[in-house]
Formats: C-alpha cells, sequence, structure tokens
C-alpha cells in the first residue's frame, strides 16, 4: 500500500517520492525548525532513516507519512501523518497509531498544519479500525500544542522522552 492522495483548499498530501529528499532534509537541518523536535538538526544519513521508513509504515501498517505539498506553487511544506515509532517513553505509549507532523519554516503560521493534520485526521477516522491517536509534544512548543488542541487531542499526562519532560496527548472519537 502507498499513501492515497488528499486535497485540502490548499495542500496536497501525497506519498513521499525521492525527489522529496533534498527539501525534507534542509527542512531537519534548519534549527528553528528543530528546535522543539529534539532540539538538533539532523544530519543526511539520519534524515535518510526518517525519509525512508515513511513508505515503510504504509506497506506493513496500512497508515503513515504523507508529504505536505502546496498546491498552488507545488512548494514542499512538510510531513503529517501516522507512524508506529517504537519511542523509549515510560510508561510506554498506547499501541495506536501516533500522529507527528513537521513544517518547514515557511509553511508555520499560516494554517497549514492544521489543514493538513485536519485532513490526515479525517482519513485516518474513515480507515482505521479504531480512529484513537496519540502524540508527544515539547511543552514549549506553543503552537504544536494548540494545533493539537484544535484537532481534539487533550493531554493525558508528563512523560519524561530522551531526558525531557513531554506532553502525552491522546484523540478519541
Amino acid at each position: 500500500m502507498i499513501a492515497p492522495r488528499l486535497e485540502t483548499e490548499r495542500l496536497l498530501l501525497r506519498e513521499f517520492r525521492l525527489d522529496d529528499f533534498e527539501p525534507f532534509v534542509a527542512m531537519l537541518g534548519d534549527p528553528v525548525v528543530t528546535r522543539h523536535i529534539g532540539g538538533l538538526v539532523v544530519d543526511r544519513a539520519t534524515a535518510w532513516d526518517k525519509f525512508a521508513r515513511a513508505p515503510g509504515f504504509w506497506a506493513l501498517l496500512g497508515y503513515g507519512m504523507w508529504i505536505v505539498e502546496d498546491k498552488a506553487s507545488g512548494r514542499f511544506a512538510g510531513n503529517v501523518g501516522f507512524g508506529l515509532f517504537e519511542r523509549a517513553i515510560d510508561p510506554p505509549l498506547p499501541e495506536i497509531p501516533e500522529m507527528a507532523w513537521v513544517l518547514g519554516e515557511w509553511a508555520q503560521g499560516q494554517g497549514i498544519g492544521h489543514e493538513a493534520v485536519s485532513a490526515a485526521i479525517a482519513w485516518g477516522d474513515a480507515h482505521l479500525i479504531e480512529p484513537r491517536y496519540v502524540c508527544i509534544i515539547a511543552p514549549e512548543n506553543a503552537a504544536s500544542l494548540r494545533l493539537a488542541e484544535k484537532n481534539g487531542f487533550v493531554e493525558t499526562r508528563r512523560s519524561p522522552y530522551k531526558g525531557e519532560e513531554t506532553v502525552v496527548l491522546e484523540r478519541v472519537t
């Protein structure tokens, strides 16, 4: 299975393609983007690992990540979707899809995140057996916490993850 194409008013959510790798690397190499997702820019090898596993989620799990593309310009905006990331967090996350999103700096603050996350959730609600999702967000990432709350996520706990306090949120329909 590959990622189904989803369209919103401004966005195309689509499968990962090899020509997305360079903008993906650039996004994860931007300290403005990564300041709330581990705090370190990502090298090419680590970016490749993250990039290459996205199509694997679809093949193995029947859900996964999409590339977010601006329809008007064709510009890479980021990625959004679901994964099973096997995070070393205590207590462990429930074994349900974990929602994740990352947007390039140019795409932040324009409602693109809300549009993309809402489209992904609508797909999940229609296609997954149990539309229940979890996500983790750094407590200082106010924009992502607002985005999660707008899409029905509620905080369930705070847990240490990679030595930092992390907000665990869950969405149940």
